[in-house]
């Protein structure tokens, strides 16, 4: 199939941007934005989006960055997977932001696709999702009312559905330098190489007098979004790091998935059964790079 009829524009300032946007929105014309198209086009391609109109991020080049300020690891919105997944500065400094991104479809997918594509589309089975949550990411909008920051705890609000309004675009995204021994993982089941994932986790942790702590466990492709696990972090929060423990926390995230998702690729009770699993393995491999 092909999309239905739309109408195309192609600012080329994140001002123009947004007056387009504002514009759109008080004469009830249905407005996506596109950026490398990697999700959206798909979508429209199967006619599950018809939008009346797409607003083309390509000529903005000043959304495409990668750099560190403060504590801070910055991406500017039109950023590429690839270039993500290239970057030395995100390797060394955010370590699983830059894990995750390889984990994103094939190649040819991540030389197209953006990040802030990736976070805004916010399907359950992406991995930037859990990601952000693991992290304490920040996302940034910009509108006709200036900029906002939103919290990841905050921007996921329910399947493909953000808390960025119709006449804002997110410019970037920020995650925070992990600080010296803290450990982290992240892994996560698919059918083959590239596929959307069946069941994922991303864990953050340190070790502190030989024991757990700031555990953070967020999962993906199980629920409407991706989300922390409070009651999995609590199992080994001031633990010794074990065998046994991080076999209870992976029980406990299990436990505490609220009707996960059931479909063409997996029951609701495998899709729990992979999360104890992934659980367990991301806790020990954290504590692993700990030291």
């Amino acid at each position: 199939m092909k999309p239905a009829p739309f109408d195309y524009y192609a600012p080329e300032t994140l001002e123009q941007a947004v007056a387009l946007l504002e514009k759109l929105e008080n004469e009830d014309v249905d407005a996506k934005i596109i950026a490398g198209g990697q999700s959206l086009m798909p979508m429209l391609n199967l006619r599950m989006a018809r939008p009346d109109a797409l607003v083309d991020l390509g000529k903005i080049k000043t959304l495409d960055y990668i750099r560190q300020e403060n504590g801070t690891i910055v991406i500017g919105a039109m950023t590429s997977k690839r270039a993500a997944e290239d970057s030395t500065l995100l390797r060394d400094r955010q370590p699983l932001l830059h894990a995750a991104t390889g984990h994103i479809g094939h190649r040819q997918i991540r030389n197209q696709g953006t990040v802030g594509g990736s976070f805004a589309h916010a399907d359950p089975a992406a991995e930037y999702g859990a990601v952000a949550q693991a992290l304490g990411m920040e996302m940034v909008v910009v509108g006709p009312d200036g900029e906002r920051i939103i919290p990841a705890d905050e921007f996921y609000l329910s399947f493909l559905t953000t808390d960025i309004d119709a006449t804002e675009v997110l410019t970037e995204v920020r995650a925070p330098i992990m600080p010296d021994n803290t450990g982290w993982a992240f892994q996560e089941v698919c059918r083959r190489k590239g596929d959307l994932a069946m069941a994922g986790t991303a864990v953050t942790l340190r070790l502190e007098a030989g024991s757990c702590a700031e555990v953070v466990i967020a999962v993906f492709g199980v629920n409407a979004t991706a989300a922390r696990l409070p009651e999995a972090e609590q199992v080994v929060n001031g633990q010794a790091p074990g065998e046994a423990i991080f076999a209870q926390a992976g029980e406990a995230a299990a436990a505490a998935l609220d009707e996960p998702i059931a479909d063409v690729h997996a029951t609701a009770d495998y899709r729990r059964s992979l999360i104890a699993t992934l659980v367990k393995r991301c806790l020990a491999e954290a504590v692993e790079r700990c030291a």
